[in-house]
């Protein structure tokens, strides 16, 4: 079984953000402005390359509490550095809608679980990814146990890892995952 990736251009996240209500759009860039009021002038279209840097966009609301906040911007931003673009702070609202297709918030998922962004998901992704749901409360052996029982269950062609088409199916069987 091959290893069948989705990827999501650009031109796609734009179409589905163009079925946003404009107002929404309008309503998301103020709040980009209001991050930082000192970069992203009211009249952004002079200055498209402005970038918010991490330290604004993971204090916010949606993002502070959040286990995943630094590797959730790393993955929006282009660079990977968490500083975001309009664009990459539009394409990250756009994911986290209820409206967002189930297969987009699948790939997005799958991509801030990946930790060391080799298209995969090993022990290691998976051992960060308890560590952060559970807030470091359980022990290592515990953390070992329940990677082991992932892998066991999720990982299809059993090569020790979960790809994509893997945590697809795994989430198939716990359609509240990605509520």
């Amino acid at each position: 079984m091959g290893n069948k990736q989705t990827v999501f251009t650009h031109e796609q996240l734009e179409a589905y953000q163009v079925g946003m209500m404009d107002q929404a759009i309008g309503g998301l860039f103020y709040r980009y402005q209001d991050l930082a009021p000192q970069l992203v002038p009211l009249d952004y279209t002079s200055c498209p390359d402005v970038k918010v840097p991490y330290e604004l966009i993971g204090s916010m609301p949606e993002l502070k509490d959040n286990p995943f906040r630094q590797r959730i911007a790393q993955v929006f931003s282009e660079d990977g550095d968490g500083h975001m673009t309009l664009d990459n702070f539009l394409d990250m609202f756009s994911v986290m809608s209820e409206m967002a297709p189930r297969d987009l918030k699948a790939y997005y998922a799958f991509k801030i679980y990946d930790f060391n962004n080799d298209d995969y998901i090993c022990a290691w992704d998976l051992e960060q990814t308890v560590t952060k749901l559970t807030r470091g409360e359980l022990s290592t052996e515990e953390v070992s146990l329940i990677c082991e029982k992932v892998l066991d269950e999720a990982d299809g062609d059993h090569d020790g890892r979960l790809s994509l088409e893997d945590f697809r199916n795994m989430i198939l069987r716990a359609p509240d995952f990605l509520r």
